[in-house]
């Protein structure tokens, strides 16, 4: 008798179809993780703009005119940082950060906050 080395046909698609399980799921962790990695830099620019507006007030007493700072390159091709329709008045301000291009399949959506620190939206994990 002859013995015979190798595999057979079905182990190795056996194989193929574990390899392409475990690669589709490390993908998919992957892909949130950059979307919470990028939202908190979003989050992170929010915040920063919110402080230059506040600094703004407290020497002016008012909103209006407040130099925003620009975000870093990390943030701009996956966030639209800008204030809201109307915004800011001489009292309130409200910036915003709309999520553009992959970044818009992030559960958390349109990031919003205001003159009195609110920040929308309220969801466990966003912000």
């Amino acid at each position: 008798m002859r013995k015979v080395f190798g595999f057979t046909l079905l182990e190795l698609m056996i194989t193929v179809g574990i390899v392409a399980i475990l690669a589709s799921l490390a993908l998919a962790g992957y892909d949130f993780a950059t979307r919470k990695t990028r939202r908190a830099a979003a989050t992170g620019c929010l915040t920063q703009q919110a402080q230059a507006m506040e600094r703004h007030y407290t020497t002016t007493m008012t909103y209006l005119g407040a130099a925003i700072p620009a975000c870093s390159s990390d943030v701009t091709p996956y966030y639209t940082i800008r204030p809201a329709a109307g915004e800011p008045t001489a009292t309130t301000y409200t910036l915003e950060a709309v999520p553009i291009g992959g970044q818009a399949k992030d559960t958390c959506g349109t990031l919003s906050l205001n003159h009195t620190a609110r920040k929308t939206p309220a969801t466990q994990g966003c912000w």
